[in-house]
């Protein structure tokens, strides 16, 4: 534990930044101080530039500890040292509120945000949204010959297929969130056999779903599973970009796809409360809701917003009122995520590559 808290303590005087003004709670101008404390375990590239604009515009220094892992808070609980999460898996915030470990507020802006994808006592909240697919090679496998349902992946003909197909680690957010889903829509028993199928059948594990999206690009699967807006990404890489995505399950009697969201969460007792308190409502205004997704190609969940992307992948964008969606509040997410972690192990997937 002493060794955990000394490398957060490095981390976070190593990252800090520090500017000279911002704007009150009512826009107004104030002059920031103090500091902010933020673990994230969502994608650094996404993360530090709207912390740099927090700072910029508030004053408030922020130390930032990226690839945190959300079991870091539990570790911390004693001695807490953050305090704002910020997460790529919903089910990891409400995770740590069903734990004590978030606790509620009602910062200015709050109401923009849809009931299902906030906490009931607004201890977490997602600001963007993605839904789980097929990213394929248009060289190796035509869409009319690609899987269409989650289901299809419980049989083994798919490692037959040109190169074989490719999945993430157990412990990857977008995994986890994957599985937990399918155990609220078809119990645990399914869901092991599930993970076991494709733990035994894919060509390729990989640590995250970039290695995937560019993997398939490159020809090296036919098909991997990731989230929607890898797809996005790879259609802006100057080469390896022939790729198509299948959004699944969307036919009739089909449980629709699965989503999950992207959100920031408010620590219980963090040793900077006011200055977290007006990171939240900084980061609910309408502008920085778009800088939240920044240069991921993930949805907003405001889309009225105005995110914009670039022309290769706006004709590709569906958003959610577009698709059949699993009818399962995200909010649920929280409930399994740790029993889905020991499931994944006990199924024989590994949490983390070895």
């Amino acid at each position: 534990m002493k060794k955990v808290l000394k490398f957060v303590t490095l981390a976070l005087v190593s990252t800090g930044l520090l500017a000279t003004t911002g704007c009150g709670n009512d826009g107004s101008a104030v002059d920031g101080e103090g500091e902010l404390v933020v673990y994230s375990s969502r994608n650094e590239n996404f993360v530090q530039p709207l912390l740099d604009k927090f700072t910029e515009e508030t004053g408030i220094e922020v130390s930032a500890l990226h690839g945190a892992d959300p079991l870091q808070l539990q570790e911390e609980a004693g001695n807490v040292q953050a305090d704002i999460f910020i997460s790529n898996d919903l089910g990891a915030l409400g995770y740590l509120h069903n734990e004590g470990l978030l606790e509620g507020s009602n910062p200015e802006g709050i109401d923009t945000i849809p009931a299902d994808f906030k906490a009931d006592d607004n201890a977490y909240f997602a600001i963007s949204a993605r839904s789980r697919g097929f990213i394929y090679n248009k060289d190796l496998i035509t869409e009319e010959e690609m899987p269409t349902s989650i289901e299809d992946l419980f049989d083994a003909e798919w490692a037959n297929v040109e190169n074989g197909y490719a999945i993430t680690r157990g412990g990857n957010g977008g995994m986890l969130g994957n599985v937990s889903a399918l155990r609220y829509e078809w119990g645990d028993e399914r869901t092991s056999e599930w993970v076991a199928s494709i733990r035994e059948n894919a060509a390729g594990i990989y640590e995250g779903h970039g290695d995937i999206r560019r993997a398939v690009g490159e020809g090296l699967h036919s098909f991997g599973l990731v989230n929607n807006y890898y797809f996005h990404q790879q259609l802006l890489e100057p080469n390896n970009n022939n790729v198509g995505f299948i959004y699944l399950d969307q036919g009739e009697g089909e449980m629709g796809v699965i989503a999950n969201a992207a959100g920031v969460g408010l620590v219980n007792d963090g040793p900077n409360s006011d200055n977290a308190l007006v990171f939240l409502e900084w980061v609910l205004q309408p502008e920085n809701q778009v800088a939240f997704v920044g240069e991921s190609l993930e949805l907003l969940i405001n889309s009225e917003y105005g995110a914009s992307y670039p022309e290769e992948v706006e004709p590709h964008i569906v958003e959610f009122t577009d698709l059949k969606v699993q009818d399962m509040p995200l909010k649920e997410l929280g409930n399994y995520f740790q029993g889905t972690r020991e499931l994944i192990e006990n199924s024989g997937l590994d949490l983390d590559l070895r």
